[in-house]
């Protein structure tokens, strides 16, 4: 189930409204747990058990941790085995068949496939749940002793599926207490429209001209063709992401729970550094949290500082699917990353914005065709096509009738993504222009899934 979908919008996210608020505060969490195992259920019920199996096992590391007069080597110890656990769960069902296909490619074997497809959610759910037993061994948390709140921390619906990634930290006091009033209310229905509109009328269009250019023959396609094609990517990929993350955010408000912010106009971004600090802000900050500083951070000296961000960044580019485009995809920014961090930030201060941004945007889009394609033929065909390698011409009359009728669609995405939320701007104004404003976004959003039969939603593969 996704939220951009009329069941979820009509049956079940009213259904889960009244039963929480018609609950007594001592059953409110339970109520979020049972309802976010149906909501996982609807497209994986037999993963259940998976996500349970981590809860549960998760829960128990942290009151074995926190246990008083435990000794220092068996907690690291605890810590080691409950990480061992969960990437070995991650790591199976996300990289085992990877993982035969490139020992059978090196080695000439036959190893079959698991062939079983990946848990929704599993990239996220379990990186909540490490980043709770790590902080409980760092005593940063103290161990949840009900199970029933852990459980819903775990698996609590409105970012179960795609985030933004909630560490126990964040969100401890809420699940203890938590009060929404009619403003925190609102404006968490203000956030889901707003999210909605992004995902529905503005990434599910311009995806579905990303569909007709990647589907084209890379070898005779036009250059102006092929820019055309990754910017609508990389339109389609943010305000998918955002739109959801949107929506998450403001499905918690509607809870009681305040998420922190994902993505912040990472495409006004000056350099491929302000460009991360605006993308997916959360999994940077596990990244950061549980990765880089544990490494060292910036606290050895330069080289270690340069090689924990090489780290870092393959094992993000990893997390995001098991095939070597994401590793390279992973390892294309590290190294960006990593020249600016030695010497092209120092650099880049002394260009005009305008100069910086548009080095920020050519090198996200180069990027963004390394993560678009699984097979690498396709990448370096695609980059070929691009940059006029391919023999074709610049331009052709198709390409100028793919730029000419989605001129005004690109145009309204630029403006949108280049400023704050669709409608934050309304918020001064008369509630009544507020409220209308917003149903017609929420209105028009219908009326597109009532007829459309493109809907996708990126991030379920990861």
């Amino acid at each position: 189930m996704v939220f951009s979908s009329l069941l979820f919008l009509f049956i079940f996210l009213p259904a889960v409204l009244l039963l929480y608020y018609v609950s007594p505060w001592r059953l409110k969490n339970l109520i979020l747990f049972l309802t976010s195992l149906v909501f996982y259920a609807w497209g994986e019920p037999v993963y259940i058990v998976l996500m349970l199996l981590s809860t549960v096992t998760d829960y128990v590391f942290g009151l074995l941790l926190d246990r008083q007069g435990t000794a220092e080597r068996v907690r690291k110890l605890l810590l080691a085995a409950s990480i061992i656990v969960n990437l070995a769960v991650l790591g199976f069902f996300k990289y085992a068949d990877f993982l035969i296909a490139n020992v059978n490619a090196l080695l000439g074997t036959d190893i079959p496939p698991t062939d079983l497809p990946l848990p929704i959610g599993i990239s996220f759910y379990t990186f909540q749940s490490m980043s709770y037993v790590i902080d409980v061994y760092r005593r940063t948390a103290k161990a949840q002793r009900n199970w029933i709140d852990f459980a819903a921390f775990v698996a609590l619906f409105p970012q179960l599926v795609a985030g933004p990634i909630i560490t126990y930290n964040s969100i401890a006091e809420q699940l203890r207490h938590r009060i929404v009033n009619n403003a925190m209310f609102a404006e968490g229905v203000r956030r889901f429209t707003i999210g909605l509109a992004k995902k529905v009328l503005l990434a599910n269009n311009i995806g579905l001209i990303w569909n007709e250019v990647s589907a084209s023959y890379a070898g005779s396609m036009p250059a102006l063709t092929a820019w055309v094609g990754i910017i609508a990517f990389a339109f389609q990929i943010y305000f998918d992401f955002s739109g959801y993350s949107d929506m998450a955010i403001g499905l918690g408000l509607m809870f009681g729970f305040r998420f922190g912010e994902n993505f912040n106009k990472p495409y006004t971004a000056e350099s491929i550094t302000d460009f991360w600090r605006r993308w997916h802000i959360s999994l940077g900050a596990w990244f950061r949290d549980y990765v880089y500083i544990p490494l060292g951070g910036n606290r050895r000296g330069l080289l270690i500082q340069l090689r924990n961000i090489l780290i870092v960044w393959m094992l993000t580019g990893i997390w995001h699917g098991a095939s070597w485009n994401f590793l390279l995809w992973g390892v294309y920014f590290g190294v960006i990353l990593i020249a600016e961090k030695w010497f092209a930030l120092r650099l880049l201060d002394r260009l005009p914005k305008w100069l910086r941004h548009s080095y920020a945007l050519l090198l996200i889009m180069i990027g963004w065709v390394f993560f678009a394609f699984e097979e690498l033929s396709n990448v370096w065909a695609y980059f070929e096509a691009m940059f006029g390698l391919n023999g074709a011409p610049f331009w052709n009359q198709q390409s100028l009738y793919l730029l000419y009728t989605n001129a005004v669609l690109l145009v309204l995405l630029v403006l949108a993504s280049m400023r704050k939320p669709l409608g934050s701007r309304a918020l001064a104004l008369h509630p009544a222009i507020v409220i209308s404003w917003h149903g017609i976004l929420f209105f028009m959003s219908v009326a597109y899934l009532v007829d459309a039969t493109f809907n996708p939603f990126l991030y379920f593969r990861f």
